[in-house]
């Protein structure tokens, strides 16, 4: 399963969907996509915006300034991930920290 954590300072994705075979899974190839078009968009507008860790447990995503723009698009990633986990519950979850 695929666990996003969610904080108002930080993002932690990790784990595996297991919703298919490597490859053919489409519910790991939507939060890479969400992920990588995410980063690169808010860095586009603004390098110092956020910084990102990828490692081998996943990716950790720091938000270190709260403008307007990356305020969107920080929620629009969510919104992506929330539309996700309900189609796929079995396969992704997120903990938001209010």
């Amino acid at each position: 399963m695929i666990k996003v954590y969610i904080n108002k300072k930080n993002i932690k994705i990790s784990g595996h969907a297991m919703f298919d075979d490597y490859g053919k899974d489409i519910v790991c190839a939507s939060v890479s996509s969400i992920v990588i078009t995410s980063i690169n968009g808010i860095l586009r507008l603004d390098k110092s915006a956020i910084k990102y860790d990828l490692n081998k447990d996943g990716i950790d995503i720091d938000i270190l300034k709260e403008d307007k723009v990356t305020n969107e698009l920080i929620s629009n990633m969510i919104s992506l991930f929330k539309e996700l986990e309900k189609n796929y519950s079995k396969n992704i979850k997120i903990y938001e920290e209010v």
